[in-house]
């Protein structure tokens, strides 16, 4: 082995151990695997529903129609505030979608979730010589926050059991 070679990987050895040491982790590497088996969406079609029925499918979950458990979307709200009282300069807005949910079982009609609602907000800003990207920036915010709130979503049904 060469003195290269070994400085090589003796580096992206500790570097690995330091990434490793201060609680580094990659995302969605060892979080812990729904219990469901199947479950059938209900509720608006939108981008979001789209989202969580991907998501949920490459989570391992069946979603079929004839699953025991139903998770019942709302529809999506998208709200936007403006933050600063000036109108000129640089403007700072923030974009909060809400998605009222709630899974119930399908053989007696019980609330396993009751109705909840997943909430993420964003900021972003626009400057006056920017103002032809607003309506692009608006667009990628409300594609993060759709990505944040099937995130939550997907957290909040981790805490369901099967039965």
């Amino acid at each position: 082995m060469q003195r290269r070679d070994f400085l090589r990987f003796t580096l992206a050895g500790a570097a690995g151990l330091t990434l490793g040491g201060c609680g580094f982790r990659l995302r969605g590497f060892d979080e812990p695997a729904l219990d469901l088996e199947a479950l059938a969406v209900a509720g608006a079609s939108g981008e979001f529903s789209r989202q969580v029925t991907r998501r949920l499918e490459s989570a391992g979950v069946a979603v079929r129609d004839d699953a025991p458990m139903v998770l019942n979307l709302g529809a999506e709200r998208i709200e936007e505030q403006r933050l600063g009282v000036l109108s000129s300069g640089s403007q700072e807005r923030e974009l909060t979608l809400s998605v009222p949910f709630s899974v119930q079982r399908r053989r007696d009609g019980a609330y396993r979730l009751d109705q909840q609602v997943v909430e993420v907000s964003e900021r972003y800003s626009i400057s006056d010589s920017n103002l032809l990207v607003g309506d692009e920036l608006r667009e990628a915010a409300s594609e993060r926050l759709r990505r944040e709130g099937v995130r939550r979503l997907m957290d909040r049904l981790r805490a369901l059991s099967p039965n």
